[in-house]
């Protein structure tokens, strides 16, 4: 039998990190400001197979640059501000009315909605009324999939709950704070400012979203629920799966059952002292889970009250050597990087549709596998990636410089992390947990990464564990070596490199001879150049324009030829599916605050380069 992680270690992560954190809305240039009370998040697995009441839609807003929506001290929340959802009648003097001001979408970002928000790094003040009586024998949860990035959660002028961290879901438990006739407010403080201790930092190459980005829902429960399992192929030939149940507020012996009635099993086990039911079945004639096959089947769960149900994959994912062996064969992955940007109408992506368009196009390349960069995706993706049979690289933002030193920093990494793999270990289509990408090398940054990557390893054994790294390139002598020291740590290694964009010439990269010291899988996790749709030139070699199309389309082409000469790559994932707005790309007429480097424009055009790449998956073996 497995291992399981213990339900403190699971909850340690933000406990860790309100130990650790100072304000959660303080400015950074005050590091001794004392640390106001914070209420940490929960987080319940495979809540959208639960029945649910949903709070989307327009929520009113008060942009609060300032913030003295918390009262009297702006660096330290107070319960006599925004979150008492006052009104100004004429009788008494009060600053802020939300009922009186505009609204946003939710789920949604606050700079793609409004034009004067576009480039708003702040505190944002959401409010929404909402009828919800509570239930007898029930718990309720408010659910956010996402609040960018830091947020505070007041239900009828009670703070539930507070969440560090723009890319995964919290859950706040509501029950006490609602009222009894149905009739409740609820103020949501969102901070996006950029911070040198938090996850990502100060820089990134994407835009800073702000916002309640994903869905907004309340689910209820029983008083003893399942909060979390996990069902997984043990690892090998057999076919024996392996999990847990967990179910809070279950005395020890509480009867757990499992059922998945299309393999005909039928189990029954117990609680331990820690709340986890352990189950070991040996199903007949179980299909596997591939790209060719996503054969998915439903659970079954009950405990007392509860019961609940998902879909899963079976499969097996390994490294061996310089292979990755899916269900012990070995697998080439054919990739291609993914931000969440929404198709179309642009800002974050979170719907089922964008998950649709984005992994559609990637299976029109023949894509079996897809890098959700650099932080993790709305679960839409992943739960569209299960059925589609696309394998995934999910990522934390450990990105770039990070406060390497830092308690707060590290404690941030470990809690995302954590939340990453909970939300998704039983999603077949997830195989690699990244732990950053293009993180300059120290010590520092080395203990920091490490301690992630053990982490990873203790609440998943089951997946292979890999980072992003930038390779050492001798431009004189034409050669690549895989040098970075973390490499001894990962199970399979990412690497980054823009040959023939930011450096040589076009028809260089085929002369590059790559050296990988630490005899482990090689997946080129980026390389590309960029292009303008509907830019052109009528140059060749070299001297064709830089942004345009052919340029672009050329370098795809000479990165496929180099790449197919590396004996021990294991896949390849190009930098970017999509065009994607970001602040560091400047030029006008050209880059427009959008990284021109995708196949695909903003609008959905596809370039030349779409096809270069189209051509050689279908030629690979399937």
């Amino acid at each position: 039998m497995p291992t399981f992680p213990a339900r403190s270690r699971l909850y340690g992560f933000s406990l860790a990190l309100i130990a650790a954190s100072i304000a959660p809305f303080a400015p950074a240039q005050t590091p001794a400001t004392p640390p106001p009370p914070v209420l940490p998040a929960t987080l319940l697995v495979d809540i959208d197979h639960r029945p649910s009441a949903s709070l989307d839609g327009a929520w009113h807003y008060i942009v609060d640059p300032y913030r003295n929506g918390w009262g009297d001290n702006p660096d330290q929340p107070r319960l006599n501000g925004f979150p008492k959802n006052d009104h100004f009648d004429g009788t008494r003097l009060v600053e802020y009315d939300f009922a009186a001001s505009g609204v946003l979408q939710v789920p949604g970002d606050w700079n793609s909605q409004k034009e004067n928000l576009l480039f708003y790094d702040g505190l944002l003040w959401y409010q929404k009324d909402f009828t919800y009586e509570p239930k007898p024998g029930k718990r309720t949860f408010m659910h956010f999939g996402a609040a960018n990035q830091r947020a505070s959660v007041f239900v009828n002028d009670v703070h539930v709950c507070d969440h560090e961290g723009g890319f995964t879901p919290f859950d706040c438990e509501v029950t006490a704070a609602l009222k009894a006739d149905g009739k409740n407010f609820v103020v949501v403080a969102v901070d996006d400012a950029r911070r040198p201790d938090t996850v990502p930092a100060m820089k990134t190459d994407w835009w800073n979203y702000g916002g309640l980005t994903r869905q907004v829902y309340l689910v209820d429960v029983p008083v003893s629920y399942v909060d979390d399992y996990s069902l997984q192929l043990k690892r090998g030939q057999g076919d024996e799966i392996e999990g847990y149940v967990h179910v809070v507020g279950a005395a020890a012996g509480t009867t757990v059952s499992l059922r998945i009635p299309e393999l005909s099993l039928a189990r029954q086990a117990e609680t331990d002292s820690e709340g986890n039911a352990k189950f070991s079945l040996s199903p007949q004639n179980l299909i596997r889970w591939s790209p060719q096959h996503p054969k998915l089947y439903r659970i079954q769960m009950s405990a007392g009250d509860d019961h609940l149900e998902d879909d899963i994959g079976f499969r097996t994912i390994e490294a061996q050597g310089d292979k990755i062996l899916l269900n012990g064969k070995p697998i080439f992955l054919r990739g291609i990087n993914i931000h969440a940007e929404a198709p179309y109408r642009g800002g974050r992506a979170w719907s089922e549709q964008d998950a649709a368009t984005l992994l559609g196009w990637a299976h029109e390349l023949h894509c079996n596998f897809v890098r959700l960069a650099h932080y993790p995706h709305d679960e839409h993706m992943t739960r569209e990636a299960d059925k589609l049979g696309i394998l995934v690289w999910s990522e934390i933002p450990t990105y770039w410089s990070i406060d390497w030193k830092g308690a707060h920093a590290l404690a941030s990494a470990r809690q995302q992390l954590a939340e990453n793999i909970r939300r998704d270990h039983n999603k077949a289509s997830v195989i690699l947990w990244s732990v950053s990408n293009e993180t300059p090398k120290s010590e520092e940054r080395l203990v920091f990464l490490k301690a992630l990557i053990d982490e990873a390893h203790q609440q998943d054994p089951t997946r292979l564990v890999t980072s992003a790294l930038l390779t050492h390139l001798n431009t004189a002598d034409k050669t690549a070596i895989l040098d970075d020291p973390l490499g001894q740590y990962v199970d399979v290694i990412g690497s980054n490199e823009y040959i023939e964009w930011y450096g040589d010439k076009i028809g260089d990269a085929p002369l590059f001879t790559w050296k990988n010291p630490y005899n482990k899988p090689l997946l080129m996790s980026e390389w590309g150049g960029g292009a303008r749709s509907g830019l052109h030139s009528e140059a060749t070699g070299d001297a064709m324009g830089w942004f345009s199309e052919e340029r672009q389309a050329a370098i795809y082409r000479d990165q496929l030829a180099m790449q197919a000469k590396i004996p021990f790559l294991a896949g390849t994932v190009p930098w970017v599916l999509m065009d994607f707005r970001s602040p560091t790309r400047l030029l006008p007429n050209i880059q427009d605050y959008y990284n021109r480097k995708g196949v695909i424009s903003n609008k959905g055009i596809k370039k030349k380069a779409f096809f270069v790449l189209q051509d050689a998956y279908a030629k690979m073996p399937q």
